[in-house]
């Protein structure tokens, strides 16, 4: 693994369709010191700036040269058609490929699905791009088939789309050079992975921030009374209260100074225990 303490931030390429902001989110917050850089890309050119060093790491549709390149699968898309609103394939929820047959299918030049047999009738020449395509089946010219997410991301208000069952689809990786894992690609991967910061894997095993202050806080529980021990501390001093006043009354001797010596030490000593009690002939105590 070779070293990447002098590189200054972290470059990400992703090609269109897929969303990278949660792992940004989960980045920022692990390693808010290396500034990670988003480069849209699109699949064709996705390589080469790999192979170039345009970016460390890509997110980038299957499949890839893995000569070259290591790659982590993510997902798998569901394929779907892209038709006008009011196009008959919109009464169900699903269509086949057998339901293509008498379509029109557009196929852009950046098709990412795999095909042995286009399905359908060929366009009379092909769109150079999917959102040309787009344009094209708003105009009534055919319908096109795309991974979900493309269908998303150039959603329009007069065009829906529905599930194409029985259709190639498309697996969406974290690709990057194998002779260039850098420590930060390794931490992109426990990103990614979803692993944690304590993980032993990767150089993100350190303690998140703030579990010094945190376990400090739990300790400073952990340390101080109970509820129960606190309520006996109490009723100790209750009992040193009573205890007080017996003493103060024995002191006096009897008669009124017996009274007065007996109220002030079962005063000071319902004080002491929290008690709300009169003492033994004198003025009520007051609440703690």
């Amino acid at each position: 693994m070779t070293d990447s303490a002098d590189t200054p931030s972290f470059r990400l390429a992703y090609v269109p369709g897929v969303t990278p902001a949660k792992w940004v989110r989960v980045w920022e917050e692990r390693l808010p010191d290396v500034p990670l850089a988003l480069l849209q890309t699109s699949p064709a050119e996705a390589a080469d700036r790999l192979r170039e060093g345009a970016a460390d790491a890509a997110f980038v549709r299957l499949p890839v040269d893995r000569t070259v390149f290591s790659a982590i699968p993510l997902y798998t898309e569901t394929t779907v058609v892209v038709v006008p609103k009011d196009h008959v394939f919109t009464a169900a929820e699903e269509v086949t490929l057998g339901d293509l047959a008498d379509e029109v299918v557009l196929h852009p030049l950046d098709d990412v699905l795999d095909w042995e047999t286009l399905p359908g009738e060929a366009a009379f020449e092909r769109p150079a791009t999917t959102a040309d395509a787009i344009e094209l089946v708003a105009a009534g010219i055919g319908v096109l088939v795309v991974p979900q997410s493309l269908a998303r991301l150039h959603h329009r208000r007069d065009l829906t789309y529905r599930t194409l069952a029985e259709a190639p689809q498309s697996a969406v990786a974290l690709c990057w050079p194998e002779d260039a894992t850098t420590d930060l690609v390794e931490d992109f991967i426990g990103v990614v992975r979803g692993r944690t910061v304590n993980s032993t894997r990767g150089r993100a095993g350190q303690a998140p921030a703030g579990a010094e202050r945190d376990g400090g806080r739990d300790g400073g529980r952990r340390a101080g009374p109970s509820g129960d021990a606190r309520r006996a501390a109490g009723s100790g001093s209750g009992s040193r209260g009573r205890a007080g006043s017996a003493k103060g009354g024995a002191k006096s001797g009897g008669g009124k100074g017996g009274a007065r010596g007996s109220a002030r030490g079962g005063a000071q000593g319902n004080a002491k225990g929290g008690s709300a009690r009169r003492g033994s002939g004198g003025r009520p105590g007051r609440r703690s």
